[in-house]
């Protein structure tokens, strides 16, 4: 599981470890991390043109030692300093006895349009959202040659702890991070800014409390996944009830039931109109159709705007089993839930709900799932390109497995229905949403395989997509 802190808890650990240990030893843990990944980004350091942008803290010091061991290896190492009077003086000096040297400010786009790689030590995790006027002259150029960038900790100018970039910044390819994962880097906008995110130990493991948010990988779920045994019977693995479709939607409510029946249950009843009834009959036999004992429902995909669809709401969140509420039918939530309910909005929906607008939750994903988990007292699973799944009880959980491809008429209709069959099969509200994600956004990848795909394609891959995952466990 990657796991995500605050900075404030990683000053806390930062500092009891470094009581441990003699000073510099963590900024040469991270320094020789970071040459180690530039290395690898390059294919190799020597005959390279490194630039490094160091600004006056810590994280220009660990940018400039690393610079040092890029230069011992046989690359051209120039730093542009944006306070030269500040610089790190340990990380300058050793910069320069390697061979390094500081570009002097007339000769700036000069570097950086040679350069093959930049390195981003403009400020670390002390920063604030933004760039100060040089700092993002000097990215402009970096921007307008297409100089690749790795940021060093985190994207200088995202805030750390929300992932908001409410002012410009850096966009990386890729971001070496020390110790643990920050909540940036994980939530977007800030984890698209971010790249790929490579983790450095410096050992900072043993003092840092629980996490602010969560990313399970596939051994987690692996873990989290129901599976049947030996004396499993349909009614055992789980009953998921299922609300979906109109006369105007009817394919809502196939794809709904898709995604049930790709996930660990051992039965589907399906409760709607005659017509998407007969069409789900048709695609699938085996289902239930009319009402019966359920252990958990999925309801609002494609019940269209009828005022009178809003007792189907109702009487799903007060039957006394868990509940997911989806697309058409978060418009019926209307009062604080009670028990076990998972609330899956897109962006424009959560806006509707919270009265916002939608560039409000775009630029703020994980405060304003969070304020909605509060406030309905539901789980509440924001789906985007990096997932928020926030529960009323504060634990948060991002998915970042996937593929663009996924973005398609129907997706949410389908990860609605795996998601309320791991709720029928005894996850909660946080565990169901998470590991549906992983798992829809996995089918989604081997659907795909880098081309266009449809929602019923995600639904066809998710027995895939399980294989996968128990793979992970060696199961």
């Amino acid at each position: 599981m990657r796991t995500a802190h605050s900075v404030v808890q990683i000053r806390a650990a930062e500092a009891a470890l470094m009581a441990t240990v003699p000073d510099g030893t963590l900024m040469d843990r991270a320094a020789t991390g970071l040459a180690t990944a530039c290395v690898d980004f390059l294919g190799g350091a020597y005959g390279a043109d490194v630039v490094i942008v160091a600004g006056s803290g810590a994280n220009g010091g660990d940018a400039l030692y690393a610079g040092a061991r890029l230069a011992r290896r046989g690359a051209r190492v120039a730093a542009i300093l944006l306070d030269p009077g500040k610089a790190h003086a340990g990380g300058l000096a050793a910069l320069r006895s390697a061979g390094g040297h500081v570009v002097p400010e007339d000769e700036r786009e000069d570097a950086v349009a040679r350069a093959d790689l930049v390195l981003d030590g403009i400020v670390g995790i002390g920063g604030k959202p933004g760039l100060r006027p040089e700092a993002a002259a000097v990215m402009e150029l970096v921007e307008r040659y297409d100089v690749p960038v790795v940021a060093v900790d985190v994207p200088s100018g995202i805030d750390v702890d929300t992932g908001e970039t409410p002012e410009p910044h850096v966009r990386a390819a890729v971001t070496v991070t020390f110790g643990t994962h920050k909540v940036g880097l994980l939530v977007d906008p800030g984890a698209s800014a971010a790249g790929v995110v490579h983790l450095v130990d410096i050992g900072l493991g043993p003092y840092l409390p629980d996490p602010v948010v969560e990313s399970l990988q596939a051994s987690d779920v692996a873990a989290l996944l129901p599976a049947p045994d030996r004396t499993s019977h349909k009614y055992t693995r789980g009953v998921l009830g299922v609300v979906a479709g109109s006369d105007q939607y009817t394919g809502a409510a196939v794809l709904a039931v898709s995604g049930a029946l790709g996930g660990p249950l051992g039965m589907v009843r399906y409760v709607g109109p005659d017509e998407p009834a007969r069409l789900v009959r048709a695609r699938w036999p085996e289902v239930v159709a009319g009402e019966g004992r359920v252990q958990a429902w999925v309801v609002g995909s494609g019940l269209g705007d009828a005022p009178e669809r809003a007792e189907d709401v109702a009487r799903a969140l007060a039957d006394d089993v868990p509940v997911l509420v989806d697309a058409d039918g978060l418009r019926h939530v209307l009062a604080r839930c009670e028990g076990e309910v998972l609330l899956t909005p897109h962006e424009g929906e959560l806006a509707r709900m919270l009265e916002v607008e939608r560039s409000n939750v775009t630029a703020r994903r994980l405060h304003y799932a969070c304020e909605a988990a509060d406030r309905w007292n539901a789980t509440v699973l924001l789906k985007g390109a990096t997932t928020v799944v926030a529960s009323p009880n504060g634990r948060v959980r991002v998915n970042s497995v996937g593929t663009p491809w996924v973005a398609t008429a129907g997706s949410g209709d389908v990860l609605s229905g795996i998601c309320g069959a791991l709720l029928a099969g005894g996850l909660s509200p946080l565990d169901a949403g998470s590991v549906g994600c992983f798992l829809h956004e996995t089918a989604g990848v081997l659907a795909s395989r880098g081309g266009p795909i449809v929602a019923e394609d995600i639904a066809a891959a998710l027995p895939d997509a399980y294989r996968y995952v128990r793979a992970a466990e060696g199961t």
